[in-house]
């Protein structure tokens, strides 16, 4: 018998508690859905959401029970809504600690503990339009509503900032350097059809059927054994490793010196999710 017990892994039930103001979770037959909301609504994103984020995939990742990921959002909008108040304690802080850990280093882990913690299959409902997708195209199978719109603003926002925390290079590798450039250059838009036409999204379903047609996937992946599953995602999550590893912190790392270089603040007001803005792909 081992001289020592293995060190305990946090059971759904204690990081629920843990992760109660960020996502709520459902688990059934090994498939966890886990689910972003703000006081029991629509996501507010802020500094507090990346963090959260950035745990929640380790812990996901650690817990054994979990075999099947499926990972949305609440009410109509992906995220749609901004805590400004959040970012701006952030950026006014004398704290250059508090401002690299938040501003670098959560920003990094969000994207970094997706693809390298999880290690089962991911399916990600997009239930609306919104910021912060790169993690919905990182996963295995993507879904999304007819009215998403694939958009990076940064390029835009009060005088311009650095595209650099993930979106604009999740759009270099599902649509190609050309396109995504476009896009990022010119604050162009591309709505859900074309992103089903362009292989961006694996499926476009309308609201109410979202989270039923990714049940049902996860359903069918669970059919299969359970090393073929988590191996199978292994491949399938490759090149999104690949890429995180090689270019991420540059990414992150230029919008982020950019950002205090010129001393600007997060200017939510103009961030626009509008039709006149589609790019002709």
């Amino acid at each position: 018998m081992a001289e020592q017990d293995y060190i305990h892994r946090p059971t759904l039930e204690e990081y629920s508690e843990r992760f109660k103001d960020f996502f709520k979770f459902k688990r059934e037959d090994g498939i966890l859905e886990a689910r972003m909301h703000t006081f029991d609504g629509p996501v507010h994103w802020s500094y507090q959401m990346h963090h959260a984020l950035s745990e929640l995939w380790t812990t996901v990742g650690h817990d054994l029970e979990n075999e099947v990921l499926i990972f949305t959002a609440t009410g109509d909008k992906w995220i749609g809504e901004v805590d400004a108040s959040s970012f701006k304690e952030v950026e006014e802080s004398p704290d250059n600690d508090q401002r690299f850990n938040v501003q670098i280093y959560d920003t990094l882990k969000v994207a970094e503990n997706f693809v390298n913690d999880i290690e089962i299959p991911t399916i990600t409902a997009i239930n609306g339009r919104g910021i912060h997708w790169e993690m919905a195209m990182m996963s295995d199978i993507t879904l999304c509503t007819p009215d998403f719109i694939l958009q990076d603003d940064h390029f835009g926002m009060h005088g311009g900032h650095v595209p650099g925390d993930g979106m604009t290079l999740a759009m270099q590798k599902v649509l190609g350097i050309k396109r995504a450039n476009y896009m990022t250059l010119t604050l162009q838009g591309i709505d859900a059809e074309t992103c089903l036409k362009l292989g961006v999204v694996n499926e476009v379903v309308e609201r109410d059927k979202l989270l039923p047609r990714a049940w049902e996937l996860a359903r069918m992946i669970m059919k299969t054994n359970r090393s073929t599953r988590r191996l199978t995602h292994h491949i399938c999550a490759r090149p999104w490793r690949e890429l995180v590893e090689q270019n991420l912190r540059q990414h992150v790392y230029a919008e982020m010196y950019s950002f205090n270089l010129v001393k600007s603040a997060h200017d939510f007001a103009s961030i626009k999710y509008s039709e006149d803005k589609l790019a002709q792909m």
